[in-house]
């Protein structure tokens, strides 16, 4: 005869609950006591303590110089691009379009339609990961390395930096933006 069928089917769930509780309740006391071995080790090395500190103060510093840098590296290549937000109003104004062409031309490239899927691909992340601009908000299409951008950013240097980022991709050869510029 096996031991469990002689059992009502309630008397062994409630069996299993308790269990199951009892388990849970083990591992919390065994959590708290390791939470607390840890915390008391740390209280007796306060030097270690300190130097973690002193180390993610430095990292915090080095990330704040490197964005800082980041920034002026990216106004000067603006500048060099002539995408200042006053040249963006000023273009917008008398062409209704922007085009900016690389410094360097490809001679001889010939694009082909994974290339230019390739080429979308890359502008469309690079603008996903900039909070600064919609990925939905700007369509992008490229033929044979020249890039469109059409659709809204909120600002003139949402157009400068929209073209900026496009043209960093690798196989642009030019960059054509009929941006709107609609504030939020």
């Amino acid at each position: 005869m096996h031991p469990l069928r002689d059992i009502h089917p309630t008397t062994f769930k409630k069996g299993k609950i308790m269990r199951f509780f009892k388990g849970l309740l083990v591992g919390i006391i065994l959590g708290a006591v390791g939470y607390w071995f840890v915390q008391e080790k740390a209280r007796q090395h306060p030097e270690s303590e300190q130097r973690v500190k002193d180390s993610a103060a430095r990292a915090g510093a080095s990330a704040s110089d490197a964005a800082h840098n980041f920034s002026d590296a990216f106004k000067a290549e603006l500048d060099a691009l002539d995408l200042r937000p006053d040249q963006i109003k000023d273009e917008m104004t008398r062409t209704g379009k922007i085009v900016r062409k690389k410094a360097q031309e490809i001679a001889g490239h010939v694009a082909d339609a994974t290339a230019d899927a390739r080429i979308v691909t890359e502008i469309k992340a690079k603008y996903a990961a900039d909070s600064d601009l919609s990925v939905w908000s700007i369509s992008v299409s490229s033929t044979d390395g020249h890039v469109a951008l059409s659709g809204s950013v909120p600002s003139p240097e949402g157009v400068a930096k929209a073209i900026a980022l496009a043209l960093k991709v690798g196989g642009v050869v030019d960059v054509t933006s009929t941006l709107e510029i609609k504030p939020k």
